[in-house]
């Protein structure tokens, strides 16, 4: 399987990454046992198909060990120039307080070292609690360690775009926040995609197939209970769903999905996915990795096989003008985790 040359994108002048980057978080735990040695496999099945950028965190259980153990095995098998083709996106998600240049350059350490890596393609920083103004100063120590070599560039985690602002305007240089952005939760639209597009950030989406509700699996289905709901994503984006307009109102938004789905000859989490890819300044979409258990690689690939056209849109814009909205009803992009 080769993927297009229109699954890449130039994401910086020196991280050429693939537009569905494999989530990690599913191996956090949350989502069930992961068997090492059967997700390392994967992973090669993962960057042989052309899906080759991971996104992962300090607190996502083994992840950061898994890609060093990955790059351990590559450089075995293939040599060291096969790590060029890999990119992996960390995040640091420390508890708020006092932050020093020794704190922080100890976490990024502890990253490098599980990763395998001398420098980190992207950190990606989250901050759980805004009146907590340390924030900046965690940014500026890890700006001072991007200029000694250890990571290549900054970026956020479920930022909002008033701190995004706070921090484009102390001098910090971001080049992309991670935020949920699917066809139930639009809230990017209203402030962030215009900041970003002003100051040159990217957005990485996350949310995109709302843990696996934007599939045929839900269309037709009566809704779950919560006893139903196996993993922490589904009873996440479960809550989600319920904000956005409940049950009835989602399966009028799968059902235009499908149909959608069937005239591009794909399927209804191609079509969420190609959605959001196709808005202003998103970079990539997130979409998690089941390593070991189920592998969705053909089915994702079709995410590139097909363009939206203007009908397309139109219908699903009719669905989401009967939503409430969650703007108003959460906040800006990352709100819902400072409550």
């Amino acid at each position: 399987m080769n993927l297009p040359t229109s699954s890449r994108l130039q994401f910086t002048k020196d991280l050429n990454i693939c537009r569905i980057l494999n989530g990690m978080w599913q191996v956090s735990g949350a989502h069930g046992r992961i068997n090492p040695t059967a997700a390392i496999q994967a992973m090669f099945q993962y960057v042989d198909a052309g899906f080759t950028t991971w996104d992962l965190a300090d607190h996502y259980g083994p992840a950061e060990d898994f890609i060093g153990e990955f790059r351990r095995q590559l450089i075995a098998i293939r040599g060291q120039e096969a790590l060029a083709n890999i990119q992996a996106f960390t995040k640091w998600v420390p508890r708020p307080g006092k932050m020093t240049k020794k704190l922080v350059e100890e976490n990024i350490n502890i990253s490098l070292r599980r990763m395998g890596v001398e420098c980190l393609d992207l950190m990606q920083f989250h901050w759980w609690e805004y009146r907590d103004k340390n924030y900046l100063d965690a940014l500026k120590y890890m700006a001072e360690l991007q200029t000694e070599g250890k990571i290549k560039h900054l970026a956020l985690t479920n930022f909002d775009t008033e701190r995004l602002q706070i921090i484009t305007e102390a001098g910090i240089k971001i080049v992309s926040n991670q935020v949920q952005f699917s066809l139930v939760d639009r809230r990017p639209e209203v402030k962030m995609i215009q900041f970003c597009k002003e100051h040159d950030i990217q957005l990485l989406t996350y949310g995109t197939v709302c843990g696996g509700f934007l599939s045929e699996k839900y269309l037709g289905v009566s809704e779950p209970r919560g006893s139903e709901l196996s993993t922490v994503s589904l009873r996440k984006y479960k809550n989600m769903i319920d904000g956005w307009g409940g049950w009835q109102l989602f399966q009028e938004l799968l059902s235009v999905l499908k149909t959608i789905a069937d005239k591009h000859s794909v399927s209804i989490p191609n079509v969420a996915v190609r959605c959001i890819l196709d808005k202003p300044i998103v970079a990539g979409a997130i979409v998690g990795a089941r390593l070991g258990i189920a592998e969705h690689l053909e089915d994702n690939a079709r995410v590139f096989s097909f363009t939206l056209d203007t009908d397309d849109l139109e219908q699903i814009d009719i669905i989401s003008s009967k939503s409430r909205d969650l703007y108003q009803l959460i906040g800006d992009c990352g709100d819902e985790y400072r409550r």
